[in-house]
């Protein structure tokens, strides 16, 4: 299981995590993870409410933005409540936005009953903006986008336990294969298992709930073809195609696992050593170095080498060495293709 225990939050070098935000005068939010930026933000206010319920939250798009805008929701209030204002998309401001914020934070005398807090998503413009805001003494709140399996799984875990609940390590990984490239619905469906399931979440419960769509973003495919069990893989396949699955994430999937394999071969050492090396759960090392029996070097290295070429091929209709026939072809045809290249039998390694 999932301990439900968490590691305090510390700061990163580029600043605090979300879970550290905190009310002050102006507060950065700087990070392309939109969904962390907005609990960033939510954590905020719900601060300033717990210390005064009367607070006002107002929030502004940046690219919207209409001169004057902020000053006026600055300005001393005649009852003194206090507010909250929050600047979106600062990346994307238009002229008008940066050169209020800009002015704002040059006002040495700040009303002490106003949070103004500053989000921007990364990128060149804007950037200076809310590097003064960070000289002048604003804390800094950091977001990046969340890439690695280990860091979704953490959020997974996190999610849990802040609920006082647990999931087995299992159960998390099949949620990060069902969702992890929308943390939003990897979230979402966090929530509801919460919320639903009784007692300890395991890998069944995942399974009854989104089952379906775990197969079809095609992570069944991808353990198939990572055994080279083509039968198995040719039927996940045709059951993936058959609920719509787009092949091009689904062919991602597939690279993804292969590359994971050619990862944990190229790294000696066990399996702790080496998931923390490449950034990988240790279960997910063990697994691959099982998995890597069925290959030899050179095939792995020729398998991936044709997803490559089929994902350039599906997106772009090229033609690559009879395996596939374009982007207006039939994928059906050109991923059972695949399938079959990827999991021939296996050569002697001598």
């Amino acid at each position: 299981m999932v301990a439900n225990r968490r590691t305090p939050a510390r700061s990163t070098a580029a600043g605090r995590t979300w879970r550290q935000a905190e009310p002050a005068p102006v507060v950065v939010i700087s990070g392309g993870e939109d969904l962390l930026a907005d609990r960033a933000v939510r954590r905020i206010g719900t601060q300033l409410r717990q210390a005064d319920p009367g607070v006002t939250v107002t929030t502004v798009a940046a690219a919207g933005y209409e001169p004057g805008q902020l000053s006026t929701l600055t300005s001393p209030s005649l009852f003194g409540e206090p507010r909250m204002v929050v600047i979106t998309g600062l990346a994307e401001g238009n002229d008008a936005a940066l050169a209020d914020v800009d002015a704002y934070l040059k006002n040495n005398d700040p009303d002490p009953d106003v949070t103004v807090v500053l989000v921007h998503s990364g990128g060149a413009k804007g950037k200076k903006v809310i590097q003064r805001a960070v000289d002048a003494g604003a804390p800094s709140v950091h977001v990046p986008v969340i890439k690695r399996d280990t860091d979704r799984l953490a959020l997974v875990a996190e999610e849990f336990t802040d609920a006082g609940r647990r999931i087995s390590t299992r159960a998390a990984q099949s949620l990060v294969d069902a969702f992890g490239s929308d943390l939003r619905e990897l979230a979402a469906s966090c929530a509801q298992l919460i919320a639903d399931v009784d007692g300890d979440v395991d890998e069944d419960d995942v399974r009854r709930y989104y089952g379906g769509r775990a197969e079809a973003t095609g992570f069944e495919v991808a353990d198939a073809v990572a055994t080279r069990d083509r039968a198995r893989a040719m039927l996940a396949l045709r059951r993936a195609l058959d609920t719509g699955v787009d092949p091009i994430p689904l062919v991602a999937a597939i690279a993804s696992r292969l590359r994971l394999l050619a990862k944990v071969s190229a790294v000696s050492g066990s399996g702790a050593q080496v998931a923390a090396e490449i950034g990988a759960a240790p279960w997910m090392v063990d697994k691959a170095r099982r998995e890597l029996r069925a290959w030899t070097p050179a095939e792995l290295g020729e398998a991936i080498i044709v997803l490559a070429e089929v994902d350039v091929a599906l997106k772009g209709g090229v033609e690559v060495a009879g395996v596939v026939r374009g982007a207006s072809a039939d994928h059906t045809f050109t991923l059972e293709r695949m399938v079959r290249a990827t999991t021939a039998p296996r050569r002697s390694a001598g």
